[in-house]
């Protein structure tokens, strides 16, 4: 009885660490719902950084062939998604991020499950564990009104010309995403750097313009419907694209000269306690990304274009991913992206 006892104070610490942490992340969640099956009796708790809207058909169509299962959906931005994670692996069953850097360094750490009898393309997945299953542009955002009567930019250049030419315009209405807290941005503008030196030059017209600072795609598009912004710059094209379909407000452009292109990714944490659940799951992703698609059932773009063919300009899944996570590059790229944006 003694030892029962001691084994019980023993556990009351733990116990009262996880629920502090999970107080502190409610205070995270973007969004928080729970699904359920018309008989469930298990929950899978999904961490992610793609909006409810996005996700719920996928969500919805997987319940109705596994009615026993609920799936509790719970949404942060990116860089939270791989804090939250970390701090405590055991209390999700998925991970589904656009921070395609971050993705892979918790599975190169082993905090992804490997799901050996998936088939994918082989630069769509990474030792089995890591699995891609949209392709989406980072993209230009622009309000037509405030282009009437001039060319909409279709590059880099062209935008820093258009900026320069009527800074009276555009001064104060230039958004993006505020890297030091975006996983995605971050991603987006390490990988913008590196393909060409026009990104800083870019930034550094940008940040003379006093460019706003976002942590998510949505908040961007929303303040240019409402016209606070004229452009925001490495906007999420899937979303762009979706807020947008039914008007002729803003036009997505995505640059000619070289469009960066993420792949979404998730994976089933090492750690859960339903791996066979969370594996057809992923199962679920890639069976229906890949059938004829119904907009309805997968609303996100799909891994493979039409060629069949690994998507061009695509950021690889590869150990190059973790270059700029290491801490002397982050900080070194952060000071200048700072130097170049805040001013």
């Amino acid at each position: 009885m003694r030892y029962i006892l001691a084994l019980i104070l023993s556990l009351l610490p733990l116990l009262a660490c996880a629920q502090d942490r999970e107080a502190q992340n409610r205070d995270t969640w973007e969004d928080r719902a729970m699904f359920q099956g018309s008989a469930s009796r298990q929950t899978l708790r999904i961490l992610s950084s793609t909006d409810r809207s996005f996700f719920a058909p996928i969500i919805t169509s997987f319940l109705a062939q596994r009615p026993e299962l609920a799936i509790e959906y719970l949404v942060s931005g990116t860089a939270e998604v791989d804090r939250i994670f970390r701090q405590d692996p055991s209390q999700f069953d998925l991970v589904i991020s656009s921070a395609m850097d971050l993705q892979f360094k918790a599975a190169n750490d082993g905090l992804a499950l490997p799901i050996e009898d998936v088939t994918t393309p082989d630069w769509a997945q990474w030792r089995q564990s890591l699995f891609a299953f949209t392709t989406e542009p980072a993209a230009i955002v622009i309000r037509r009104a405030d282009f009437a009567g001039h060319p909409l930019p279709q590059t880099r250049q062209d935008l820093i010309q258009a900026l320069r030419a009527r800074p009276e315009v555009f001064r104060n209405r230039l958004g993006s995403y505020d890297i030091r807290q975006s996983g995605l941005g971050y991603l987006f503008a390490t990988q913008d750097a590196r393909a060409s030196e026009t990104y800083w030059r870019l930034m550094e017209v940008m940040g003379n313009l006093g460019t706003r600072l976002y942590c998510c795609s949505g908040d961007m598009i929303t303040d240019l419907q409402n016209g606070e912004l004229a452009v925001a710059y490495n906007v999420l094209g899937s979303y762009a694209s979706a807020r947008t379909k039914n008007s002729d407000d803003l036009a997505v452009i995505l640059p000619a000269d070289f469009p960066i292109t993420m792949m979404r990714t998730g994976f089933v944490s090492a750690m859960t306690t339903q791996p066979e659940h969370a594996g057809d799951f992923i199962r679920h992703l890639l069976d229906i990304q890949s059938a004829p698609l119904d907009p309805q059932v997968f609303p996100l773009p799909p891994l493979i274009p039409a060629s069949g063919s690994q998507p061009q300009f695509a950021i690889t899944l590869d150990p190059a991913l973790m270059t700029y996570l290491d801490r002397l590059k982050r900080r070194t790229f952060l000071k200048e992206w700072v130097s170049a944006v805040i001013q």
